[in-house]
């Protein structure tokens, strides 16, 4: 295992058991934090951009960060969800490579662990409303996250080793792919790492092989080996998955979550998030505010 892994914490959002039915039915779907779901009872759906995904009972789900998906449940779906945000000392999530749903059988220590962050996360459901729509603002983060700070040392451990067990669970499944079979390089981490953190600078794939003291094209083929992405697109998708949070979350113009996502103009920017999405950022918005 890379030891770079070892450095990711988890913050914890939402943890509860709740029964829906054909009333949870929400399009458009993309959190800036993972869900992971364990089904005890009924059925219901996951779409994403990939395939349809049954849930089904005797199962876990994970849904990683930033992942378009749609939720719906015909009939009846007895469900355990965990919601959780990802930090990384160099901003690379253990899902980079992994922008998918993920199905595993449960095990009998997976139902354990989910009842024991229930017992020691108490009043950590959602309480409003399961549309997204109404939870996914970033006032509710804030307010749910200031409640980690409450919970005991032993508890806030424990929810980080619960998290780290869930996770495992995916990784080890056969489905997860960790792309190259070599570690990724220093350079590339770091320079995955200054994109993170500089998303609104001026950022450019000359300046990021200068930083890293290789070649342009060198780092350029470099980069693409070990993402999957140009570093150009890299750091598109990057700026954009910001603004889709942006604009979910707040009321910021788009001239602002232009600026603070590092585009230069709003009709460049507006190009971009097109050619990311799929949508217009207006559409998007509408989009969101109609889940």
């Amino acid at each position: 295992m890379d030891k770079r892994w070892l450095g990711h914490t988890f913050s914890l959002l939402h943890v509860d058991c709740v029964r829906l039915d054909e009333q949870w039915n929400y399009a458009h779907v993309v959190s800036p934090y993972f869900r992971i779901y364990y089904i005890d009872d009924g059925e219901g759906f996951i779409i994403s951009a990939k395939e349809k995904c049954k849930l089904e009972k005797g199962y876990l789900y994970i849904i990683p960060s930033f992942t378009l998906c749609h939720l719906y449940c015909d009939h009846y779906l007895s469900q355990h969800f965990l919601h959780f945000f990802e930090e990384s000392p160099k901003g690379l999530s253990l899902f980079e490579n992994n922008r998918k749903v993920i199905k595993v059988p449960a095990r009998d220590i997976d139902v354990v662990n989910f009842k024991r962050l229930l017992e020691i996360n108490p009043g950590r459901g959602i309480n409003r409303s399961d549309n997204p729509k109404v939870y996914e603002r970033n006032v509710y983060y804030k307010r749910y996250q200031d409640l980690n700070s409450l919970v005991s040392d032993a508890s806030l451990i424990e929810t980080q080793g619960i998290i780290y067990q869930l996770i495992s669970r995916f990784i080890g499944s056969g489905q997860f792919s960790s792309g190259d079979s070599h570690p990724m390089p220093s350079k590339v981490l770091e320079s995955i790492s200054h994109i993170q953190q500089n998303l609104k600078n001026h950022l450019t794939v000359s300046s990021l092989a200068n930083n890293a003291n290789l070649h342009q094209d060198y780092f350029s083929r470099l980069f693409l080996r070990y993402t999957g992405e140009r570093p150009l697109n890299y750091i598109h998708m990057k700026r954009i998955e910001r603004a889709q949070y942006l604009i979910a979350t707040t009321q910021l113009s788009y001239t602002q979550i232009a600026e603070d996502t590092g585009f230069e103009t709003l009709p460049y920017f507006s190009k971009i998030f097109k050619k990311v999405t799929g949508l217009t950022p207006g559409e998007y918005r509408k989009r969101s505010e109609l889940v």
